[in-house]
């Protein structure tokens, strides 16, 4: 199978091994490039998994409470350069779209493009600014009894969490939502991890532990820690508290009686997302030029 030059560069960047270490585990995988991952993991070789996507286009994450701060909607906007991220049109267009999905409870990025002013606007922007701009993803919460709160970090990183129970407050639904941003956690509780990722996992460190040495039943307990550190490193409920890492959110959750996380939603620019290396501005200002 022949490795392409790209599939060689994206795991180089997602786990910073080198290039024939790059490319022997990608042909053995088969080009799976989650497969190599792991058999780079498994024999040493993988610095980092940095990333599940490159973050590669620019635009601007939004996010709007209600009054009542019962109901939230974040809202990821995209175009094609910094400098159109910062307009204030740009801006306007993001700030009002997810107004109007708070309004109408629009929880897709669809419903709002199906909104022929919404459609015509962006169109309109385009043609302006001379940039692609698509209204990406857009997620609504709703809580009955209890508060969404919400967080943005440098209108790049977007989050809504959803905290039930009467004792919510906003403070307490900003703090966990700032939390979210910084820390990433992957699922709420722990026992919400698939027991296909724990498989996974257990293979990867039973490969790792394979040449220590050490007795099967040592081996059996190192592993079921490692899982368990995993599990608190990905589960919102386990991580430390990024205000107070001496206690984690689930500990901190404990001074708000009844108050449960049903949900959180994080929004990065751009994640997933991979664009084509532009020219530098005098490359780009000359062809504008050229072709004038």
């Amino acid at each position: 199978m022949v490795i392409s030059a790209q599939q060689v560069k994206e795991l180089r960047e997602r786990t910073g091994a080198g290039m024939m270490e790059c490319k022997t585990v990608l042909t053995e995988a088969g080009g799976d490039m989650e497969a190599a991952i792991d058999l780079l993991r498994k024999r040493g070789l993988a610095k980092a998994d940095k990333k599940a996507g490159r973050v590669a286009a620019e635009g601007v994450v939004v996010t709007v409470l209600s009054g009542d701060q019962k109901r939230g909607v974040v809202l990821e906007v995209n175009c094609e350069t910094d400098f159109v991220a910062k307009n204030e049109d740009f801006l306007a267009l993001a700030k009002d779209c997810t107004k109007q999905a708070l309004a109408q409870g629009f929880d897709a990025a669809d419903a709002l493009l199906a909104d022929a002013a919404v459609e015509e606007r962006r169109k309109g922007l385009v043609s302006k600014l001379g940039e692609n701009i698509s209204l990406r993803r857009l997620r609504y919460l709703q809580v009955e009894e209890g508060v969404v709160g919400a967080y943005i970090h440098g209108g790049r990183i977007g989050v809504l969490v959803a905290l039930e129970g009467q004792a919510a407050t906003g403070a307490l639904g900003r703090d966990v939502a700032m939390h979210v941003a910084a820390a990433r956690p992957e699922v709420i509780h722990p026992s919400a991890v698939s027991a296909e990722r724990l498989a996974r996992e257990k293979e990867i460190l039973i490969a790792q532990a394979a040449d220590s040495g050490k007795s099967a039943d040592i081996i059996e307990k190192m592993i079921s820690g490692r899982l368990n550190k995993l599990l608190n490193e990905i589960a919102l409920l386990g991580q430390p508290f990024v205000k107070d890492p001496d206690r984690s959110i689930g500990q901190m959750m404990k001074d708000f009686p009844g108050v449960e996380v049903r949900e959180f939603v994080r929004f990065e620019v751009g994640e997933g997302i991979e664009k084509a290396p532009t020219a530098d501005f005098a490359t780009e200002v000359m062809a504008q030029v050229r072709g004038s």
